[in-house]
């Protein structure tokens, strides 16, 4: 599968999510957001992935949604 395909699918599943505070979901949906632009590849990476990282600093964000978040990133930065 396209790495940037599962990236995709794996934020709609996290944004999805119903137990995540609001305020995170849209932080995803901004990151989907970012994927989707007409820019060049790198820097959507580079702009997902700091958008990425504000997420799973969050205090508010549980554990399994922190750990899928980075899963997400490693794959964009397998992209690079």
């Amino acid at each position: 599968m396209d790495t940037m395909k599962e990236v995709i699918e794996l934020l709609i599943q996290l944004e999805q999510e119903g137990t995540l505070p609001k305020n995170i979901r849209s932080k995803i949906k901004n990151t989907m957001n970012l994927l989707d632009e007409n820019l060049d590849v790198a820097i959507k990476i580079d702009k997902s992935l700091q958008e990425l990282d504000e997420i799973a600093e969050d205090p508010n964000v549980p554990s399994y949604a922190r750990t899928q978040i980075w899963n997400v990133m490693s794959l964009l930065e397998s992209r690079k």
